[in-house]
């Protein structure tokens, strides 16, 4: 996939975000990804007031995955509740290399980056069936 438009992505995850269920911590997260096949998919956080039962927008993002066909997650973005680029935490750090892998292209606040320099030697699926 050439000429990405990591303003549209981007423009998805806004969307996503204003959809966001934040009522504990007032911090809305909206992500979106493209998959190996062309779609667009995008996710959003959904707290719950048993703090750890909350889920991250990769949740919902990797959820949209399966729930459209699969596939293989190739660009991704993630925005806070003013609609700036952030990076994913480690837990969904982890969560994306299972399902884009280490050459997943992510936008940071640092530029394009692949996952591999934001999760270097990831643990993941190859361990498995070593």
């Amino acid at each position: 996939m050439t000429g990405v438009d990591w303003g549209a992505l981007r423009a998805a995850a806004r969307d996503a975000m204003s959809r966001a269920y934040a009522p504990y911590s007032g911090y809305p997260v909206g992500v979106a990804a493209l998959v190996d096949d062309g779609r667009t998919i995008t996710g959003c956080n959904v707290e719950n007031a048993s703090y750890g039962l909350g889920l991250c927008a990769e949740c919902g993002l990797v959820s949209e995955l399966h729930n459209s066909g699969g596939g293989r997650l190739t660009h991704f973005t993630c925005v806070d509740g003013r609609g700036e680029v952030l990076v994913p935490c480690g837990r969904c750090r982890q969560l994306l290399y299972e399902f884009g892998g280490p050459d997943l292209l992510l936008e940071t606040p640092a530029g394009i980056l692949p996952l591999s320099e934001m999760l270097p030697q990831a643990f993941g699926p190859e361990h498995l069936t070593k």
